[in-house]
């Protein structure tokens, strides 16, 4: 309050002063006012560009319509020898079972080892394309048969489940669905505002022609 206060009191010492009647000053305040109502009319059509139920519905259907491809479900141990992956393969081969006790043991990842090495669902752009191409090409509650090495170390997958891709659930993305619309609808005005406006930019004078139009005039003889 008192902030506001003396900012008040400024302003109106600067208009007994005329500096309201200032070039600049003047500028700067339409300036100010210009980006107020530009504001104003922005909000204002967002609040009047909601976009349909029809229109959300249709724009999931054509986004769900380009999701495609196969996500994977995949435990893994990852160490940092190859020789200690071929021996864990050597136990699991004997053995597929040991597999989430191994990887508690073993792995040295630390974000899956507590849960057995269990990754949870995933799709192959999340991971490196060495463990992706691996993971892939296994067949459902199969192990791989050789150390996988990437940039962390030497892997061990056993792939649990694989499955297409869908999308999420409408309601679920509705939200983010309206938001597009609405940004969409936004854009076009702002695009045909410009199209029907005349713009010119004009620019400042040449270096040269600004330094004589600056210089004195040569004294009469």
């Amino acid at each position: 309050i008192d902030k506001l206060a003396m900012q008040t009191l400024i302003a109106e010492e600067a208009v007994k002063k005329g500096l309201d009647k200032s070039a600049d000053v003047v500028d700067q305040i339409d300036l100010t006012r210009q980006s107020i109502l530009a504001n104003a009319y922005v909000q204002d059509l967002m609040k009047t560009s909601a976009a349909s139920e029809e229109a959300l519905k249709a724009e999931y259907e054509k986004i769900k319509a380009t999701i495609t491809g196969t996500e994977y479900r995949a435990r893994h141990i990852l160490v940092e020898k190859e020789a200690d992956a071929k021996e864990i393969i050597a136990k699991l081969k004997k053995d597929p079972g040991l597999f989430e006790k191994l990887a508690m043991e073993k792995s040295k990842d630390t974000g899956s080892k507590a849960k057995g090495g269990e990754l949870g669902w995933f799709d192959l752009s999340r991971m490196v394309p060495e463990f992706g191409a691996a993971a892939s090409k296994l067949e459902k509650g199969a192990i791989t048969q050789e150390p996988v090495k990437t940039q962390f170390g030497y892997h061990v997958i056993q792939l649990e489940d694989s499955r297409p891709i869908e999308a999420p659930p409408f309601e679920e993305v509705k939200p983010q669905l309206a938001q597009h619309l609405q940004q969409q609808t936004v854009q076009k005005q702002m695009e045909e505002l410009k199209s029907k406006a005349k713009i010119e930019i004009a620019g400042a004078p040449a270096p040269a022609a600004a330094a004589a139009a600056a210089a004195p005039a040569p004294a009469a003889k």
